[in-house]
């Protein structure tokens, strides 16, 4: 019952609306403030790798190896990833736009700050992802992508065939 009505009835639409916009707005502007701002994650990333050392590690040995061998030489790129990706996922949470996509990458995004020792804001924004991401097709029901379903039911763009039984 509480699915059903989380799913699909106007008003968790609405609610699920309210999250998005929250959280489409902290990632866009978080993104949108990198870009313009010449962020670099190699600081960061060095900044999580010396978490991962010592007696009061708070960084799991397997994610600071992961870092110090692959993330941080190839920073350049997780520069480009963060920024652009913390930018995309904001936009399109914040238009309705592949929601439950936005919503994934952005707890992807949250679970790899959380594993590199940031909370911050991590818990918060993982629980409110999913959220939208529950709530399915009915978190982007006012948004774009109740026009786009719409669309491409109406073209037959997808077609699902069913097997003889």
């Amino acid at each position: 019952m509480i699915k059903q009505w989380f799913t699909e009835h106007v008003s968790a639409a609405i609610i699920l609306l309210g999250l998005r916009i929250y959280l489409g707005y902290s990632w866009f502007t978080s993104g949108l403030g990198k870009i313009t701002g010449g962020f670099d994650t190699s600081g960061y990333l060095q900044g999580a790798i010396g978490k991962a050392q010592g007696e009061d590690a708070i960084v799991q040995p397997w994610w600071g190896a992961f870092l110090e061998t692959f993330a941080l030489p190839n920073s350049g790129l997780f520069t480009f990833l963060v920024m652009w990706g913390e930018l995309l996922v904001g936009l399109a949470l914040l238009i309705g736009l592949l929601t439950k996509t936005g919503a994934f990458f952005g707890m992807l995004m949250n679970m790899a700050f959380l594993l590199s020792g940031t909370i911050s804001s991590n818990p918060e924004m993982l629980i409110i992802g999913s959220l939208i991401i529950l709530g399915g097709t009915n978190a982007g029901r006012i948004g774009l992508d109740r026009y786009v379903k719409s669309f491409i039911k109406q073209k037959n763009l997808i077609s699902v065939k069913k097997k003889a039984a």
